[in-house]
């Protein structure tokens, strides 16, 4: 596995930045210490603070495997201060070897290996102390990668809780429309045969339509609109003109973009609960405007206040709210009253383009 340091070339500029003031107090170390001139513990400690560099870099692989529990911290640190000893050993080999080399370089260098050798005990424990510093920052590092890949899959999973959320919302929708729907064919195929067959080609045309868009995420109102005119079709072959619809729509709303098929339940609530108990039928009202940049939608239609009450007549209710919930979060709100012989639903969401 590439080391995360290595692997970005930000990371990795970083790095060797803060190596820097480091290489200094290194050469000024050489220079008090050693008493080597400024010249010889410059050109020292550079090469020798860039080797170390990257012999520290081996501690990731150690945090990475390591438990970090405090249950597991001495034997942590036990691994970590090993590594360190032997990485600081190596590193004073190598030391010697880039000081061997600068003398045979050129005579201005001569006495920089005694130099070094001279301090070996405490570059030996500066060369501990630099890895142990070099792992923790490591283990930061590993903090924040586990942090960040923790928030991303938390958000995956989040996003397709939601994509799954929204396809189990429209399958119990789309069962719902077409067995009522067929339900009414059936009805009809006694009593008006041709109003049968008429109600079966819209039905296909709006099947192949809503499933055409259904596998969007949002489509505009205007589309939403024609999809819940053929719908409105379908359902006025069984009522003919009982069924009467009044359209109240802001031309400036077209585009606005929803969940697909967010009305059809709210219309079909409003014949099945509505107009389909009222010996004269009614008149349903569709209503969309734009407010503050916000979608209103509203669905209005009369109503029996004696009708027998269905079970699972609010599954199409609660199914929109929850959809726009999903859809739009704490930003979309969905509100339902019966009064004076009446149903309302109001819809209000954000007009997203």
């Amino acid at each position: 596995m590439v080391h995360p340091i290595l692997a970005s070339r930000e990371r990795l500029n970083l790095y060797l930045l803060a190596w820097n003031p480091i290489a200094l107090l290194l050469a000024l170390f050489l220079a008090l210490g050693a008493g080597l001139p400024w010249v010889q513990s410059v050109a020292l400690a550079l090469p020798l603070a860039l080797v170390y560099a990257f012999v520290c870099l081996s501690g990731w692989y150690i945090s990475r495997e390591m438990p970090r529990t405090p249950a597991d911290l001495v034997r942590l640190l036990g691994a970590h201060t090993a590594a360190a000893s032997l990485s600081s050993l190596l590193w004073l080999a190598l030391g010697r070897l880039i000081a061997h080399a600068l003398e045979s370089v050129s005579g201005v260098f001569t006495g920089v290996e005694a130099g070094m050798v001279g301090q070996w005990p405490l570059l030996f424990v500066v060369g501990v102390l630099l890895y142990l510093l070099a792992s923790a920052v490591q283990y930061t590092i590993l903090a924040t990668d586990a942090s960040r890949l923790a928030e991303r899959r938390a958000l995956e999973m989040q996003v397709h809780a939601r994509e799954a959320e929204l396809r189990a919302l429209r399958a119990q929708i789309d069962p719902h429309f077409l067995f009522n729907s067929l339900h009414s064919i059936s009805a009809l195929t006694g009593s008006d045969p041709q109003g049968a067959r008429r109600m079966a080609l819209l039905l296909g045309d709006f099947l192949r339509d809503s499933l055409r868009v259904g596998g969007r995420e949002r489509i505009p109102l205007g589309e939403e609109l024609r999809l819940l005119r053929q719908f409105l079709e379908i359902e006025h072959v069984r009522f003919g003109d009982r069924l009467r619809v009044r359209w109240a729509v802001a031309d400036d709303t077209a585009s606005c973009e929803l969940p697909p098929l967010l009305l059809q339940p709210l219309v079909e609530n409003a014949v099945t609960h509505g107009i389909a108990h009222l010996l004269d039928g009614g008149e349903i009202l569709i209503r969309a405007e734009k407010r503050g940049g916000r979608l209103h939608l509203g669905v209005e239609n009369p109503c029996d206040p004696d009708r027998p009450r269905r079970r699972g007549a609010g599954v199409g209710l609660e199914n929109v709210r929850r959809r726009l919930e999903t859809a739009f979060g704490s930003d979309a709100a969905a509100q339902s009253a019966e009064h004076d012989g009446g149903f309302t639903v109001d819809l209000v969401m954000p007009c997203s383009l």
